[in-house]
């Protein structure tokens, strides 16, 4: 089931619109270490043949896990790892391991990933989606441990995923492979579970939850990935599945240190031109802009409004992240799935997360009242940005107050400006 819903036109008179000015704005390049790994294949066929135990693989059915994260060339690695598997005398599966994502139905997972290009024809293995789990455990405080039935029932599990800072929490283990043992493998109904217990809990329960699973499941190893601040793969390492935890924990380090951040910490308004899940679990990366559902990340950006554009086509709809948005769009809201957006924030116990936004029109009007509201603003100077996605870091506009405070910097660069904002005829933004 889907809810669309057909919000009312907006029309809000608000006094003091003619106070506001949208500044010029210039296209800046902002420079991160750009350090990358190449021909993956040829990555990933060294990381199997260094395991040290392969041989033990052939003859079994190995299941991968692959979750709803954007992974750079995702296709690419589960390709190739199900080809070395085969190589390795092993008959891989994947199993959607994303927890509620993907509306929390077998179908809806499917088609995550086959918006990621992995399909069954395009990896050469069976992809078998369910949402039935095999309960193998509880924590010390009665929190129920699951996992999805296919991968129990497996000869061995690999234990792949991206490595990241988390969106809600900070830990040793955040977003990654410990997390995707307690959670991701739990599918909905654990991953329904884990969440009662609160973000504030994760640092410590999840490396609990993934030693009674190493303990008892059918591990065969992990994989881990990094990426760069241009959502390029940086890292890629194997391991045996009792230095699961130690790879997850040193891999997030890199990954902290990985991340596109501004090269300035002040705005007055934020343009976001779209978020999505395949973005970030908060549709957009509160690791960079600072906002999300747990009381946000203090000292990553001083941002008093922000306005949010659009959804990505990869998310399918789903809209979570529109919340924390100070301002949208009709247009905006009406293209968000809402009980797909729902059963999302709800799963995470976190129902604030499917709040909807003050909204108008058009993107001129949001931009114009975004600037309007904004405390203490100098009109004549203010400080916007806009980005694309927070994936997409490289390439920013920025109005002239924040270009001539970052222009003189080393890891900044100049492309184009000054220029103003452009509308088409209906009154919405030009594509970045």
């Amino acid at each position: 089931m889907s809810l669309f819903i057909d919000f009312p036109p907006a029309s809000i008179a608000t006094h003091g619109l003619d106070l506001v000015r949208l500044p010029p704005m210039y296209e800046l390049r902002q420079l991160y270490d750009r350090s990358r790994l190449l021909d993956l294949p040829a990555r990933v066929r060294d990381g199997l043949a260094a395991l040290e135990n392969k041989d033990t693989l052939r003859g079994k059915r190995i299941c991968l896990t692959v979750g709803s994260r954007g992974i750079p060339d995702l296709d690419i690695l589960a390709r190739s790892l199900c080809l070395g598997l085969k190589e390795l005398g092993a008959s891989p599966f994947i199993v959607p391991a994303m927890g509620s994502h993907g509306g929390a139905t077998a179908e809806g997972q499917l088609a995550l990933l086959a918006a990621y290009g992995v399909t069954e024809e395009a990896v050469g293995a069976p992809i078998l989606s369910s949402m039935e789990v095999v309960q193998y455990g509880a924590l010390p405080d009665g929190t129920p441990l699951y996992c999805d039935k296919y991968a129990w029932e497996s000869d061995g599990i690999v234990i792949f995923n991206k490595v990241k800072p988390h969106t809600d929490f900070r830990g040793p283990y955040e977003s990654g492979l410990v997390k995707m043992i307690a959670i991701g493998l739990a599918k909905h109904k654990g991953a329904s579970a884990f969440h009662l217990r609160g973000f504030g809990a994760f640092a410590e329960l999840m490396p609990q939850a993934a030693e009674v699973f190493l303990r008892k499941a059918p591990a065969a190893f992990g994989l881990g990935v990094v990426q760069n601040a241009y959502d390029e793969i940086c890292a890629l390492e194997f391991c045996s599945p009792e230095a699961i935890p130690a790879l997850d924990a040193r891999l997030l380090v890199e990954a902290k240190n990985r991340l596109p951040v501004f090269k300035f910490k002040d705005l007055d308004v934020l343009v976001l031109d779209e978020i999505g899940k395949n973005i970030s679990g908060n549709g957009h990366d509160p690791n960079i802009i600072g906002r999300n559902n747990s009381g946000d990340f203090p000292g990553v950006l001083r941002l008093q409004r922000l306005f949010i554009r659009g959804l990505t086509a990869e998310t399918k709809n789903v809209g979570i992240g529109v919340n924390l948005a100070d301002i949208t769009t009709r247009r905006c809201l009406r293209a968000i799935d809402w009980e797909a957006t729902w059963l999302n924030v709800i799963t995470a116990n976190r129902p604030r997360g499917g709040s909807i936004p003050l909204y108008v029109e058009t993107d001129r009007e949001a931009l114009l009242l975004a600037l309007r509201t904004c405390d203490n603003i100098d009109f004549q100077r203010p400080r916007v940005a806009r980005i694309k996605n927070t994936l997409e870091m490289s390439r920013v506009w920025v109005s002239q107050a924040v270009y001539e405070e970052i222009k003189d910097r080393d890891d900044v660069e100049f492309a184009r400006g000054p220029f103003a904002f452009e509308f088409d005829a209906d009154g919405f933004m030009k594509e970045i």
